[in-house]
C-alpha cells in the first residue's frame, strides 16, 4: 500500500544523467529522498556528478538503480529498447521521455498516431507500472522553480497521466514535495496530450490554466 509516509522516505532510481534526470537528482534528496543514478556508461562516468551533488545521491548500475521503489526512466526515447524489462518488473516506472525524430529516428506507429511514447515504453517495459510525468517541463525550471512555501494554485504545473490511481498518486506527491503542481494528465494513452507540440509542453502555467489546456487538447 502506497502512502504518504512511504512517499516521504523512497529509494527512487534515476535512468539517466542528463537534463531531467540531473534535475531530478539534485532537487529530490532535498525533499527526503535517497537517489541511485546510472547511465549507459557505468557508475565510475558519473563519479564527479555524484560528489557535486552530495550524499544523497550515489551512482548505480542501471540495475541497481531499477530494484529502487520508483525509477524515473529518463533517456531518449531510442534508447528505451536497450534497457532488460525484468529489471523494471514490478517497478513504478516514471517516464518522462519525449520523441524527437530527429534525435530518435522515425518511429512509425508514433507518426501515424497508433500509439504514443509512453504506450512504447509501457509496451517494452511491460512487467511495470509505467505513470508519464516530469516531460513538459524545462529542466532548468525543475531545478530553480520549486517553491514548497506556496499554495498548489500559485505553483507550476506537471501534468501526470498514467492508467493506475496509486502510482498516479506517488508521483503527484513527489511533484508536490519539489514544489509543483500535480496535474491530471489522464490515462497513459492521453498522455500524448502532454507530448512535445502540444499547447502544455512547455508552458510555465498553474494548475487551473494547465488543466483547462489538458483537458481542451484534441
Amino acid at each position: 500500500m502506497i502512502t504518504d509516509d512511504t512517499a516521504a522516505r523512497m529509494q527512487i532510481g534515476i535512468i539517466g544523467a542528463g537534463h531531467i534526470g540531473g534535475a531530478l537528482a539534485a532537487t529530490l534528496p532535498a525533499a527526503g529522498h535517497r537517489v541511485l543514478l546510472a547511465n549507459s556508461r557505468g557508475p565510475e562516468s558519473l563519479r564527479e556528478l555524484v560528489a557535486k551533488l552530495g550524499p544523497g545521491v550515489q551512482a548505480a548500475t542501471v540495475a541497481g538503480a531499477a530494484a529502487s521503489e520508483a525509477v524515473v526512466v529518463t533517456v531518449p526515447l531510442r534508447a528505451v529498447t536497450e534497457l532488460e524489462p525484468e529489471q523494471f518488473a514490478g517497478k513504478i516506472v516514471i517516464d518522462t521521455c519525449n520523441y524527437y525524430p530527429q534525435r530518435d529516428g522515425v518511429f512509425a506507429q508514433l507518426e501515424d498516431g497508433t500509439i504514443n511514447s509512453s504506450e512504447l515504453v509501457a509496451a517494452h517495459l511491460s512487467q511495470s507500472t509505467v505513470i508519464k510525468a516530469f516531460n513538459t517541463i524545462y529542466f532548468q525550471r525543475l531545478t530553480d522553480e520549486g517553491s514548497p512555501e506556496l499554495p498548489m494554485d500559485q505553483r507550476l504545473a506537471i501534468p501526470v497521466a498514467g492508467d493506475n490511481s496509486a502510482a498516479k498518486a506517488l508521483v503527484s506527491h513527489l511533484i508536490s514535495e519539489l514544489g509543483f503542481a500535480p496535474v491530471d494528465g489522464g490515462s497513459l494513452a492521453d498522455s500524448w496530450r502532454q507530448e512535445p507540440g502540444e499547447p502544455v509542453y512547455n508552458n510555465p502555467v498553474g494548475p487551473t490554466e494547465a488543466q483547462r489546456i489538458i483537458d481542451n487538447t484534441g
